[in-house]
């Protein structure tokens, strides 16, 4: 891509956030810069649509997100940017059956069961409140108990209860598990699976990725994917890469991702993200 991106298109968690998940300066700086130029900043993420920054939420470059690692795409009210005003647009639903399928495989292992639906995101409270006996890093169990709720109720009541199942989400302890789900999940039909951190899966419908949204947004924007720039660091990010015209990966992201992008940019700690924003707009990034 030569020209100015149309449309920009960002992983948060390992990209464009820093690794203690906040909004670094040069970032802002590229908002702004976005903002000014008119072309739109859209957050891709694995991540409920509720867990989302809220200040960034609020900024002018942003009026769409795709969350739930492309199951569904949100449109920001522009009068009141808060997450509770915005609509779903597009989603490509798992549906109850197929998450009580996975359910099955998950149910009486060491592993977290995490339900997607409606832009939020249950936990059993009993696996809720043993997240540090499952999942080794203190940054992930912190962003886990931001975004989950907690409910008292088994999985199959919360999938009874909560309408569509935008996806589900597993982080195990024991490779042995892992490898029992994963055999488990390819006798599910219409499901396809992925990952964004070593020790979790996450489940969506056939036909939900991050790429296979980016192409629905654009196609509803009126904007040609080769105008598309995108940037991300985990598996769950290549189909992003590459459907856009530009897909960039940061250096601390996975090799296969690396492999799978056009560039490969400093990290998200070093700000690679904005940086690279910036520059391709001919912003003095001082």
């Amino acid at each position: 891509m030569d020209r100015l991106p149309a449309i920009v298109f960002s992983d948060m968690d390992g990209t464009f956030l820093t690794t203690d998940k906040r909004i670094g300066d040069a970032a802002w700086r590229a908002l702004d810069a976005l903002a000014e130029r008119g072309i739109p900043f859209v957050p891709c993420t694995g991540r409920p649509f509720t867990g989302l920054p809220a200040e960034l939420l609020a900024h002018p470059a942003v009026r769409h997100a795709i969350s739930a690692n492309g199951a569904s795409v949100f449109e920001l009210d522009e009068t009141d940017k808060r997450s509770c005003a915005a609509r779903t647009i597009h989603t490509v639903p798992l549906g109850a059956k197929r998450a009580l399928a996975v359910w099955d495989l998950v149910r009486g292992r060491d592993a977290t069961f995490d339900i997607f639906a409606g832009g939020r995101t249950y936990l059993m409270r009993s696996l809720f409140d043993r997240l540090e006996d499952i999942i080794p890093d203190a940054e992930t169990i912190a962003l886990i108990r931001r975004v989950r709720t907690p409910v008292d109720e088994t999985p199959e009541q919360t999938i009874g209860r909560v309408g569509d199942i935008e996806r589900v989400g597993i982080y195990w302890h024991d490779p042995a598990d892992r490898d029992a789900i994963l055999a488990g999940l390819d006798s599910i039909p219409g499901i396809v699976h992925t990952r964004s951190h070593p020790t979790n899966i996450e489940v969506m419908a056939a036909g939900a990725t991050k790429g296979t949204a980016l192409r629905w947004l654009c196609a509803h924007l009126g904007i040609d994917v080769r105008d598309a720039l995108a940037f991300g660091d985990s598996l769950n990010d290549i189909p992003m890469l590459e459907a856009a015209g530009a897909g960039v990966a940061v250096a601390n992201a996975e090799p296969a991702t690396q492999a799978a992008a056009d560039l490969v940019i400093a990290s998200n700690d070093e700000g690679g993200p904005a940086h690279e924003i910036l520059t391709r707009l001919g912003v003095d990034d001082a």
